[in-house]
């Protein structure tokens, strides 16, 4: 492990002694093919949670890293194969730029070394396998880019077009 990572995970878990957060992940209709991830917006999952947006989606979670974050999501998504489409929305975290690499990840893939090509994340490596990227960018037929946006109204309008 390198010295970067060593001190990114101790971070992290200051962080969860110092701001425990409670709610990372809320299960929806599983029978729907969409996932949301509110970034690193922890008020909109929250509103999301209690929103009648739950009946449309299979699960809303947030997405605060580039690594440990996204290596979780792949494996999430290609264990559950009837997820096809991810919303992107809320606030990406910033020199993490978790949505960003995601958007990376898909488009582009990870290297040898398991970096996100494209990604602006401080250490976008992933420790997924290939294969696991290359299904999820095959499973994922479109991820939709609302970063930014928290307004809950625009996102319940874009989630039900996309349920219709």
């Amino acid at each position: 492990m390198g010295l970067g990572r060593l001190l990114s995970d101790i971070a992290g878990k200051a962080c969860e002694i110092i701001l425990p957060i409670r709610h990372d992940v809320f299960m929806g209709n599983t029978n729907s093919s969409i996932a949301l991830c509110t970034l690193s917006s922890m008020d909109l999952l929250l509103e999301v949670s209690r929103s009648d947006i739950m009946q449309y989606i299979a699960i809303a979670g947030r997405l605060l890293s580039e690594n440990k974050g996204i290596d979780a999501l792949v494996r999430y998504v290609t264990a559950n194969e009837g997820i096809r489409c991810i919303v992107l929305a809320g606030r990406d975290s910033k020199g993490h730029r978790a949505g960003q690499s995601l958007l990376a990840l898909w488009a582009n893939g990870m290297d040898e070394s398991g970096r996100i090509v494209g990604s602006l994340g401080r250490d976008a490596v992933l420790t997924v396998s290939m294969d696991q990227v290359t299904r999820f960018r095959a499973q994922i037929n479109t991820i939709v880019d609302m970063i930014g946006v928290t307004d809950l109204g625009r996102i319940r309008k874009r989630i039900l077009a996309l349920s219709s």
